[in-house]
């Protein structure tokens, strides 16, 4: 089972990430919106780098191939997404601060996860990787 793990590890860590950035290219008006909301600048080109990064990371990790950039790629991406959209202190409203902070533990989660592939690599089955 050890050598299954970090293949299913892979899969369900990239999976929020590849369908997220299929989401913002289906929904671009939706996703521009809600990045206006929070007073994003440069809103078209912030939204590419996240589909880029987002499918980009999230295949790589799916993958394996060079999944350690991936997850770094992916890691440089969701510590400013927490940050900016997840800030669960300044809201007011009791049952949205508790949603926010359930999303900001959420992607502290997925940071951990995509830690675990920078420190030990993409493991069995990946793409590019010889079995032994």
């Amino acid at each position: 089972m050890e050598k299954y793990t970090p293949l299913i590890g892979r899969i369900l860590l990239s999976t929020i990430f590849i369908m997220s950035g299929a989401g913002k290219i289906f929904d671009w008006s939706g996703t521009a919106g809600y990045m206006a909301a929070y007073g994003m600048p440069a809103i078209p080109l912030f939204l590419i780098g996240a589909i880029v990064l987002e499918i980009g990371g999230g295949l790589s990790v799916l993958l394996g191939f060079k999944a350690k950039l991936g997850a770094i790629a992916l890691l440089i991406f969701i510590i400013p997404v927490t940050l900016i959209f997840h800030n669960f202190l300044p809201i007011a409203d009791p049952m949205a601060q508790k949603l926010q902070m359930i999303m900001f533990l959420k992607n502290l989660a997925i940071m951990g996860g995509l830690l675990l592939v920078v420190s030990f690599g993409s493991g069995h089955f990946s793409v590019g990787k010889k079995e032994a």
